[in-house]
């Protein structure tokens, strides 16, 4: 056991190396953190991440609700997201839309104060699309009922 690596070693070999997109922005929202599952997920290489507003990954017209929302969590140091997962479009940096949940840790210093926060992303975009067929598919369905229409019957 004692030839086994050490706490840090293994936190910063498990945030590198994780599929799971992980992402740390600081207070002002620009990206401190990215790793190779964000690179994956999103296309852009963590040098080309690093520094950089998390808006590179935020849908323009979710701005302004993003940014409301983050900065009053920075101010607050309180979010419901620790636990509830949060679902919301992103961008790719080939301008690709994806559907993607997260989770977040809020970041604090010794005084408790919020330095940043870490979001641990996956990709949920194929099953997002599933889910929209089996609606409408469900929808059509439940249209041909109220109609008369048994399934598999045409008229």
């Amino acid at each position: 056991m004692n030839d086994f690596p050490a706490h840090q070693w293994l936190c910063e070999n498990i945030v590198e190396q994780s599929p799971i997109a992980i992402i740390v922005g600081d207070r002002e929202g620009m990206v401190r953190l990215w790793n190779t599952g964000a690179e994956t997920m999103f296309g852009w290489s963590a040098e080309e991440a690093l520094g950089k507003s998390m808006d590179m990954i935020i849908p323009e017209k979710h701005r302004p609700r993003h940014w409301e929302g983050y900065d009053q969590v920075m101010r607050s140091g309180v979010t419901k997201y620790g636990r509830s997962l949060l679902a919301v479009p992103a961008l790719t940096k080939d301008g690709r839309r994806i559907s993607v949940e997260f989770n977040v840790v809020l970041l604090k210093d010794a005084e408790g104060r919020v330095l940043g926060i870490a979001a641990s992303m996956q990709d949920v975009t194929a099953r997002w699309e599933r889910d929209k067929a089996l609606r409408a598919r469900l929808a059509e369905l439940e249209g041909n009922l109220k109609h008369g229409m048994v399934p598999g019957e045409h008229k």
